[in-house]
């Protein structure tokens, strides 16, 4: 299985920064009495390699070589490989920059590496044969992309930041073969790659007879690319590390 995770963005919501957003320091590990940071995308490598992922490309813009500095070429039991998105144009762009890589057989997932979400093994409730959404429930849907579903869970329209959102689950990442992959990469072609988010695309396949699942089985998400996320996404942490210590002393 593949993993791609698009980190070219400039993350202008978070600014000003020395560094990668990808690379912000998040409550992490604890080793008896030292608790030591991770780097907020390192939870998104926990979580692909959970699902089974062994090779994950990581897509990076020319000027951020501390990525690839931080993780070399491999992390979480994955090797990782690099591709480079010359110009910031948008997510699709960015998500496609993988394809020289993937298979048309392999199952491929995609994440957002400014993201925490639990639990951690939510993306094993993903099928291999299918292209499938992950989706967790927000307060707040039209910060997001709200993922609209059937009684059966086909998606029915994802609605991108859209202040009348109906629906509350949004989607945290996705899943599809790698020759679903390369369709949605024709069609946005097609369409004059003029989608720049995955949800508009999306729509489009959706309208043409494809098919798209959602899966509820996120119970929590965390933007950590805006302040706010990112301290709500702290405390988050900061309590499961606390129950966690408490559990180990009282076991």
């Amino acid at each position: 299985m593949w993993g791609i995770i698009p980190a070219a963005g400039k993350g202008s919501r978070i600014q000003p920064l020395a560094f990668s957003k990808e690379l912000l320091p998040m409550s992490g590990s604890v080793d008896g009495d030292l608790r030591r940071p991770r780097a907020v995308s390192d939870y998104l490598m926990e979580r692909f390699a959970l699902a089974g992922a062994r090779r994950i490309c990581i897509v990076i813009s020319p000027d951020k070589a501390d990525i690839l500095e931080y993780y070399g070429g491999s992390a979480w039991s994955a090797s990782i490989c690099y591709a480079v998105q010359q110009r910031p144009d948008g997510l699709c762009d960015a998500i496609f920059r993988a394809l020289l890589v993937i298979e048309p057989d392999a199952p491929v997932v995609v994440g957002l590496p400014d993201t925490i979400w639990f639990p951690a093994d939510a993306l094993s409730e993903l099928p291999d044969d299918r292209f499938s959404f992950l989706l967790f429930p927000v307060a707040n849907p039209q910060l997001f992309d709200s993922v609209e579903c059937d009684q059966e869970g086909r998606v029915t329209a994802i609605r991108v930041k859209e202040a009348t959102a109906v629906s509350h689950w949004i989607w945290g990442a996705f899943k599809m073969q790698g020759s679903t992959l390369r369709e949605l990469f024709d069609l946005w072609n097609r369409r004059d790659r003029k989608d720049e988010y995955i949800g508009t695309l999306v729509n489009a396949w959706l309208e043409q007879g494809g098919e798209a699942w959602g899966v509820r089985a996120g119970q929590s998400y965390f933007d950590v690319g805006t302040m706010d996320g990112y301290l709500e996404a702290m405390r988050s942490l900061v309590e499961k590390t606390r129950e966690t210590s408490v559990g180990r002393q009282v076991a």
